[in-house]
C-alpha cells in the first residue's frame, strides 16, 4: 500500500469535512479562494477524531498571523479513505508524499498533487470497494490475463440474433508475422440500432427523452422519446431502402447538429447496407468544404448523399446544400455521379424557396420520408461486417478512410461510456462534439443510446449569445454529464468566471475532457470554477482510430493528477518505448504504444490496407503505434504529451509542444496558447509560439519577457521560446481542433502555401495572425 507521510492542508466549514481534492494553495490566476484552510496537526488509525488548527494555507505557519488557533474534527473514517484512495492501480510506485486535502470548499491546485473525489461520490461509484482501487484493479487485471472471458461476458448483455464461434477474438498486430488482422465476436450476428433503440423501448424505456435538442437561438429547442426516435429512425430507413439503398451502396451524410443527423446514422445502420470493406455510412462533419467533400465522395462512392439546405451557427447562416452542389459537380466532372441528394429543410436557417435545386437529383426530406412506415425490420449483420467509415487528415496528402466494424465497436464504446462518465439511468448527458468527428459517433450517438442515456444535441455555437451559453443549456436541461474540447475550456476560461458562476450548474455531476491533452491550468479551472470543485474530470485519451477511451479516469476509483489521463481502461495494454522499440518500465518518456487488440479497433484503413499496417503497425512490430508520446510518472500516472510529429528538437533536446503550451498557460495572463518548431539556423529548430492574452490585457514587450521566463523557469532554458506572435484567436475547426499546420506556414512565412482555411470556424483569424506577424 502506498504510504502517506502526512496530509498538507485542510479546510473547516461549519465544523464539517469531507475528502475533495488536493492541496490549496491559492495560486494566480483564480480568483476563488477557499473558504478557511487549516492545517492538519497530527491524526492516527486508532484515535477516533483527529484535531487540527487554523492555518492560512501559504506556508508552514499553524495559525494566521495574528489570530489564535482554532480547533475542529476530523473523523477517522475520511482518514480512512484518503489511506484507501492511495493505493494506486497496479503499475502505481509508492507516494511518499501525499498533499491530500480534508476540505468543504477548495482549489485543485499543485499539478502534481492528488484530487480525491469525495468519499460520497466514491461510494456511489460503479468501480468502487472498500479499496476504492481494488474494483478496478480486480477488473483490469482479467480483461488483459482472460479477454476472451471478460469481453464475451459483456457482449453477453447485448442482443445477438447468433453468437460468436469458435473464439472471442482473433488478431496478429506483428507485420512480421504476415499480415495485420483483428477480429472481435466474428461469426456472430447483432445490429447496433437495434440495440440502440429496440432493445431500450422493449425493456419498457420507450417514454424516456433519448435526445434533448437544443437550436442555435435559445427558445428553439425539441425533444424525442426512444419510441419517437425509434419511429423517425424506421421511416428513414424504408425510405432508403425504398430509393435502392442495398448491400455494398454507402451513403454519406452531411449534416448539421440536427437530431436528423443521429436519425440518419441510426437509419443506416439498421438496414445493413453492407459487405465486406464497403460501409454503408459516411458521416462527413459539415464544416468541410466543398474540395474536402467532393474527396471524401470520389472515395466512397456514395449512392445517396444525405444533408440540409442551411444551417445558422451563432450569427453566422452556412449554405451547406450550396457546399454539397459544389462538391457533386466537382464529382461529376471526375466522372462520379451521385443521383440522389436528399436534403432536409432546417427552416430556422433558411426558407426552402431560397434554396438552390437541381430537378431530378434533389428531393426534401420532408416530402418523402414521413410517408413511410414506422415499422422497420433490422438486417442482421456480422459482428465484422463494416458498420462505418470516417475520414481522418493529416497535414498532407489523401484523407485516411478509417473502417470500424460492427459488433466490437458497439461493444467497446457502449462500456467505455458507461464507466469513464459512471453512468446512471437519470443522468442528462450532454457531450459538444459534432458528428462528423470520432467523438460524436462513439459519444453522441452510439455509446449513449446503447446504454439507455438522455443526450443533449446542440445546433449552435458555445459563445452564442454570449460565453454563458453552455451553463444555460446545462441549468436548463439539467446536464449531470459535461464532456468537451480543452480548447472550449481555454476559450471560456479566457472570457471570465463570471459568465459562468451566474448559473447554478447544480446539477453537474461527472465533467469530461476530450480530444487533446489538456494543460494543468485549464484542469483546475474546469474542475474548480464549472464543477464547484466536487466533479470529478474524465480526461480521456483515445483516437478516431481506438474507437473508444483508451487511457481515462474512471471518476470515484481513484485520485486524479490534474492534466494527467491517469491509467488505461480494462482490456488495453499501453506501452512506452524508446526509439529502437524496447519497452520502458517504471518513470519515464517515449512513444506510447498498445500491446494487444481490444474490441473497438479499427480494422483497416479503407482501400489501404498497405497504409494501415505501414502507419500502424511497422514502426514498432508487434505494437499498435499511437503516433503519441506519452510519459509515465514515479506513481503511474499517464501524461500524453501530443503527437510525436509536434516535438520541436532543439539543439538536440526533444521537447513536446504541449509541454512548452502548459508552461505558457500557466501564466496569469496568458488565455491559450499554441507551439511549432520552426527552421534555426544554430540551434536545428526553434520555438515560435502563438499567444492569446486574458481579455483586456495589451502587448507589451514585458509581458513577453515574462512569459519567457515562465517557460524558461518550468522547463528550462532551452525550452524558452525564439519568438512569440500576439494571437487575437487562434485558426480553430468548428470541433476545436487548432490548425496547426496554418500556424507551421505562417511561422515560415509560406503564406501562399496556407490551403483551405474554409473548415475553420473563423477564417478572417489567419489575416489577423498574419497582420501581426512581425509585432
Amino acid at each position: 500500500m502506498a504510504q502517506i507521510s502526512h496530509i498538507n492542508y485542510c479546510s473547516y466549514s461549519s465544523h464539517r469535512v469531507s475528502l475533495v481534492s488536493p492541496s490549496p494553495r491559492p495560486t494566480a490566476p483564480f480568483k476563488a479562494q477557499p473558504s478557511t484552510l487549516l492545517r492538519l496537526v497530527r491524526w492516527s488509525h486508532s484515535a477516533p477524531r483527529c484535531r487540527y488548527s487554523l492555518g492560512d494555507g501559504m506556508g508552514t505557519r499553524s495559525a494566521a498571523a495574528g489570530s489564535s488557533p482554532r480547533r475542529s474534527l476530523v473523523t477517522s473514517d475520511h482518514l480512512r479513505h484518503v489511506e484507501s484512495m492511495a493505493q494506486l492501480p497496479s503499475g502505481a510506485g509508492k507516494i511518499s508524499h501525499l498533499n491530500a486535502v480534508i476540505l468543504g470548499e477548495s482549489l485543485a491546485s499543485e499539478e502534481n498533487d492528488l484530487v480525491f473525489p469525495s468519499p460520497e461520490f466514491s461510494a456511489q461509484a460503479l468501480v468502487s470497494s472498500p479499496n476504492r482501487c481494488a474494483g478496478y484493479q480486480q477488473m483490469y487485471r482479467r480483461s488483459v490475463e482472460d479477454p476472451a472471458g471478460f469481453w464475451s461476458e459483456i457482449a453477453s448483455q447485448f442482443c445477438w440474433k447468433e453468437k460468436w464461434h469458435p473464439e472471442v477474438y482473433a488478431e496478429n498486430i506483428d507485420v512480421g508475422k504476415g499480415t495485420v488482422r483483428i477480429e472481435w465476436f466474428k461469426g456472430a450476428t447483432t445490429n447496433i440500432c437495434y440495440n440502440a433503440l429496440d432493445r431500450n423501448v422493449e425493456a419498457g424505456n420507450g417514454g424516456k427523452v433519448a435526445i434533448y435538442w437544443e437550436g442555435n437561438e435559445p427558445g428553439q429547442d425539441g425533444q424525442l422519446t426512444y419510441a419517437e426516435l425509434l419511429d423517425k429512425v424506421c421511416q428513414l430507413s424504408n425510405y432508403l431502402k425504398h430509393v435502392g439503398v442495398g448491400k455494398g451502396d454507402a451513403v454519406v451524410i452531411y449534416l448539421p447538429m440536427l437530431m436528423e443527423l443521429p436519425i440518419a446514422m441510426l437509419a443506416c445502420a439498421r438496414i445493413g447496407a453492407v459487405h465486406r470493406y464497403s460501409p454503408q455510412m459516411s458521416v462527413v462533419f459539415a464544416g468541410f468544404s466543398a474540395e474536402s467533400l467532393a474527396q471524401r465522395i470520389l472515395d466512397c462512392k456514395p449512392k445517396v448523399v444525405i444533408t440540409c439546405n442551411a444551417v445558422q451557427r451563432g450569427p453566422k447562416t452556412i449554405h451547406l446544400k450550396e457546399i454539397v452542389d459544389s462538391a457533386l459537380t466537382e464529382c461529376a466532372n471526375d466522372g462520379i455521379s451521385i443521383g440522389l441528394c436528399l436534403t432536409y429543410e432546417n427552416q430556422s436557417a433558411m426558407e426552402r424557396e431560397a434554396t438552390k435545386w437541381q430537378e431530378g437529383r434533389d428531393v426534401w426530406w420532408q416530402d418523402v420520408v414521413p410517408k413511410f412506415s414506422t415499422k422497420c425490420l433490422v438486417e442482421w449483420v456480422d459482428a465484422e461486417d463494416p458498420l462505418f467509415l470516417l475520414y481522418t487528415s493529416g497535414s498532407t496528402g489523401k484523407p485516411k478512410g478509417v473502417l470500424h466494424t460492427t459488433g466490437g465497436y458497439m461493444v467497446y464504446t457502449a462500456t467505455t461510456f458507461k464507466y469513464a462518465f459512471d453512468y446512471k439511468p437519470s443522468d442528462i448527458y450532454w457531450c459538444t462534439a459534432d458528428c462528423g468527428w470520432i467523438t460524436g459517433h462513439s459519444y453522441v450517438t452510439y455509446g449513449p443510446l446503447l446504454n439507455g442515456a438522455t443526450i443533449v444535441v446542440f445546433e449552435g455555437a458555445p459563445s452564442y449569445p454570449d460565453s454563458g451559453r453552455c451553463w444555460d443549456i446545462v441549468d436548463k436541461y439539467k446536464v449531470s454529464i459535461f464532456y468537451t474540447a480543452p480548447t472550449l475550456v481555454r476559450s471560456l476560461m479566457r472570457d471570465g468566471d463570471e459568465y459562468v458562476t451566474r448559473y447554478s450548474r447544480k446539477s453537474l455531476r461527472v465533467l469530461g475532457s476530450v480530444g487533446e491533452p489538456i494543460n494543468p491550468s485549464a484542469w483546475r479551472w474546469f474542475f474548480n470554477v464549472v464543477g464547484d470543485s466536487r466533479c470529478p474530470i474524465s480526461d480521456t485519451w483515445w483516437q478516431t482510430e481506438t474507437g473508444g477511451f483508451m487511457i481515462a479516469p474512471l471518476p470515484g476509483a481513484w485520485p486524479q493528477k490534474p492534466g494527467s489521463a491517469t491509467f488505461p481502461f480494462f482490456g488495453v495494454l499501453p506501452v512506452i518505448v524508446d526509439e529502437k522499440g524496447n519497452e520502458i518500465e517504471g518513470e519515464c518518456s517515449g512513444y506510447l504504444c498498445i500491446k494487444k487488440s481490444w474490441p473497438g479497433a479499427f480494422r483497416t484503413l479503407y482501400g489501404d490496407h498497405e497504409r494501415f499496417e505501414t502507419t500502424y503497425f511497422k514502426p514498432f512490430p508487434g505494437y499498435y503505434f499511437t503516433g503519441d508520446g506519452c510519459s509515465r510518472d514515479k506513481d503511474g500516472y499517464h501524461w500524453l504529451t501530443g503527437r510525436v510529429d509536434d516535438v520541436i528538437n532543439v539543439s538536440g533536446h526533444r521537447i513536446g509542444t504541449a509541454e512548452v503550451e502548459s508552461a505558457l498557460v500557466s501564466h496569469p495572463q496568458c488565455a491559450e496558447a499554441a507551439v511549432v518548431g520552426v527552421e534555426h539556423e544554430v540551434k536545428g529548430q526553434g520555438i515560435y509560439a502563438f499567444v492569446t492574452l486574458v481579455e483586456g490585457v495589451p502587448y507589451s514587450e514585458e509581458l513577453q519577457k515574462s512569459l519567457i521566463l515562465t517557460v524558461r523557469n518550468q522547463i528550462g532554458a532551452f525550452a524558452a521560446p525564439d519568438k512569440i506572435h500576439w494571437a487575437p484567436g487562434l485558426p480553430k475547426t468548428r470541433s476545436g481542433k487548432i490548425m496547426r499546420r496554418i500556424l507551421r506556414k505562417i511561422a515560415s512565412r509560406q503564406l501562399d502555401e496556407l490551403g483551405d482555411t474554409s473548415t475553420l470556424a473563423d477564417p478572417s483569424v489567419v489575416d489577423q495572425l498574419i497582420s501581426l506577424s512581425d509585432c
